[in-house]
């Protein structure tokens, strides 16, 4: 429900929601589709119901979890709270009064910060003032490839505390970022069966954006390939997560809005 979690940029994960539709190239190989039918194998009553097959699978059909609403609440020390790991709290299937139950926890409980990550940037643009945006709330959006660049365009219309990008599986290059108002930029490669491999030029351009505009940088993971001077070869833990040499893990204050 709510854990420790192994993704290096956060502390736990809070899922109010399960479930998602794929919408990208960046779902094609999703975890949690896969973890959701895992859990359904297991029993878990969380994962019985079964999305649309053309776009999700067994147990991944969006689910709103009332009863998980107060689980942050719990947690008496400070956490960097990743929202939905196994879901997008901006599906279309999530009430627009569902996701204000949501961020009033978040306003209720100032001592964590919460990770938000949408790839359905139209509908926080659009909702921008439907909302009251928590100060401890980071709003991101998912980059796969240059062809989604105008979830940046949406997210800046967001008056979230930070904003972050998270280009991770990194599938193609993006071309130059217009990172105006962008606080922090997470870039990975994709892991897993199927992984498609990252390309380290793809990586600088990003990197190299980001310190010119002053925008913090996290380097995850290379995923399942790194190249050498060998070639593209499988990922190995010995080869870390270090671009020319530097593990990349910059990570904005906590503390006022970027204008």
């Amino acid at each position: 429900m709510a854990t420790r979690t192994g993704i290096n940029w956060t502390d736990s994960t809070w899922n109010p929601t399960t479930g998602c539709d794929r919408v990208s190239p960046g779902c094609d190989n999703c975890y949690a589709l896969t973890q959701a039918a895992r859990m359904k194998a297991m029993g878990s009553p969380a994962y019985q119901l079964d999305g649309d097959p053309r776009t999700s699978g067994p147990g991944f059909a969006l689910t709103l979890h009332p009863d998980r609403l107060d689980l942050p609440r719990r947690w008496a020390n400070s956490r960097f709270i990743f929202v939905n790991s196994m879901s997008d709290l901006f599906h279309e299937s999530v009430p627009d009064e569902f996701i204000a139950e949501v961020f009033a926890v978040m306003a209720d409980t100032p001592r964590h910060t919460y990770q938000v990550l949408t790839k359905r940037s139209r509908r926080i643009a659009r909702s921008a003032d439907s909302f009251t945006w928590p100060t401890n709330l980071w709003m991101g959006i998912s980059l796969e490839s240059a062809r989604y660049r105008f979830r940046i365009d949406h997210l800046r219309e967001v008056p979230s505390a930070k904003r972050f990008i998270s280009a991770e599986p990194l599938l193609a290059a993006t071309g130059p970022l217009d990172l105006t108002g962008i606080d922090w930029l997470i870039a990975g490669g994709e892991s897993g069966p199927g992984a498609r491999p990252l390309q380290t030029q793809w990586l600088r351009d990003i990197r190299d954006g980001c310190l010119a505009q002053g925008t913090d940088f996290w380097f995850k993971q290379w995923g399942a390939w790194i190249e050498s001077p060998e070639g593209t070869r499988r990922w190995t833990k010995d080869d870390g997560a270090y671009l020319d040499g530097v593990e990349w893990h910059q990570r904005p204050a906590l503390g006022a809005a970027t204008a």
